[in-house]
């Protein structure tokens, strides 16, 4: 038996779908794109590996687009539901994924992009998606938290992971901006320590703020206990300004030496390692409490959904973190801890992307999204 659906009804069902494509899809841009960078990054990645990672950057682009067009048609057809994400303190912080996902495949485009589209256009297609995520991330790093004090109403025990995601963007423009310094004209001196000491900036401005946040959601977890089952994955999320802000110092002091004077591009290297190692120390604990909550949630009936996401990118800054560190110190260690943490990384992304996958196909996403606290 063939079942037709008409036209019109085939239409609303698309528009009915379209309506529930909120902000948090961009994280399967920015998990996917992880996937791509993370592995450029290892310490003495074998050449099969490169050739798999282009092929996720690839990938990510496409998904790029896609989402860029779904979220562009949900705006365009409806407005009251965008607005609603807006007014909304669960689904607000999202915003932050969009400067996020275009960083990300922007990054991926100058590490491995050059083998597809060819060296100048990796660079300029970097330099527009850098351009458009670090001016979107602080938009989005200033209005959410505003909205926040402003129009939302927060209750005692509301305080999520979630919140750090507006915050971070800056953050990642800080880590990838310094790729862009050595594609600057050889006599820009200003330009090349303006780009450095600006992405130093975006580095306090989000480490700040992610200091403030922090003791709010530790603070929601010792006096109420656990999150709730299907925001448990969340958690991780707060490994995205550990690992990524790691990151941002090692990438930093790569730029340095073309950018600022000897003495403090020795200094800002020695930072790098003063800093990363005993954040990505915090970060591994973090880690292993993140993993035993969500063991627990396993346990008392943790389902699939879009959260799932939060597995990746954070994972992926802690990996290419310790790849910084790695780097810096010649650390074998550091190696093999970069390596152990992609693994983790793509295990994360299968599951997640099947399980998005999956939900597609039959219907199941996109979904209305549930109260998250």
């Amino acid at each position: 038996m063939v079942t037709v659906v008409s036209a019109p009804a085939a239409v609303r069902t698309t528009g009915l779908r379209l309506r529930y494509v909120g902000p948090n899809w961009y994280a399967a841009v920015m998990g996917t794109a992880i996937v791509g960078n993370a592995g450029a990054a290892l310490p003495g990645s074998p050449g099969w590996l490169r050739d798999a990672c282009t092929g996720v950057w690839v990938l990510a682009a496409g998904l790029l687009c896609l989402v860029l067009a779904a979220r562009a048609g949900h705006w365009a057809r409806h407005p009251d539901a965008a607005r609603a994400h807006l007014r909304d303190p669960a689904v607000a912080p999202f915003y932050g994924c969009l400067p996020m996902a275009l960083l990300s495949v922007g990054g991926g485009a100058l590490a491995l992009g050059p083998r597809v589209v060819g060296e100048r256009a990796a660079v300029t297609l970097d330099a527009a998606l850098w351009t458009a995520g670090t001016a979107s991330g602080l938009l989005v790093a200033a209005a959410v938290p505003y909205l926040m004090v402003t129009r939302h109403r927060i209750g005692a025990d509301d305080a999520s992971p979630v919140w750090l995601l507006p915050v971070v963007a800056p953050m990642v423009a800080a880590a990838l901006g310094p790729a862009l310094v050595p594609h600057l004209p050889p006599g820009a001196v200003q330009a090349r320590e303006a780009l450095l000491l600006g992405c130093y900036a975006m580095f306090g401005l989000s480490l700040l703020a992610t200091l403030m946040l922090l003791p709010l959601v530790w603070g929601r977890l010792l006096r109420y206990g656990p999150l709730p089952v299907a925001l448990t994955p969340a958690l991780f999320l707060v490994l995205g300004p550990l690992g990524q802000s790691t990151t941002a110092t090692g990438a930093l002091a790569d730029a340095a030496p073309g950018a600022v004077a000897a003495p403090y591009a020795g200094a800002l290297r020695d930072f790098s390692v003063l800093y990363g190692v005993p954040v990505m120390g915090f970060a591994l604990l973090w880690l292993a409490v993140a993993a035993a909550m969500v063991v627990r949630a396993a346990r008392g009936g943790l389902r699939f959904s879009m959260t799932w996401w939060s597995f990746t990118f954070p994972v992926g800054t802690c990996a290419t973190g310790a790849a910084a560190l790695a780097r810096h110190t010649g650390l074998d260690a550091a190696t093999w801890l970069a390596v152990a943490l992609y693994a983790l990384l793509v295990a994360a992304w299968a599951a997640a992307a099947s399980g998005t996958l999956r939900g597609l196909l039959t219907g199941a996403l996109p979904v209305r999204p549930a109260p998250l606290n």
